[in-house]
């Protein structure tokens, strides 16, 4: 009767790891979709603003004593 318990347990065992799996993978695509959305709206500010937003400074040769 023990094996058969370790069985059922083992088959509900690997359900749950494929059921995580696939929510696993679903996250994945929605964290890459919403990655290239703000990677477009990053590429389009930057083209509006001509690259001057986000607080960037040019190195200059002055050196402050």
């Amino acid at each position: 009767m023990g094996a058969v318990v370790s069985c059922i347990k083992s088959v509900f065992q690997t359900i749950g790891a494929c059921i995580m799996a696939v929510v696993n993978g679903i996250g994945n695509v929605l964290k890459a979709i919403l990655n290239g959305i703000m990677s477009v709206f990053n590429i389009i500010i930057g083209c509006l603003t001509c690259n001057r937003a986000g607080g960037r400074r040019r190195g200059g040769g002055v050196s402050h004593v």
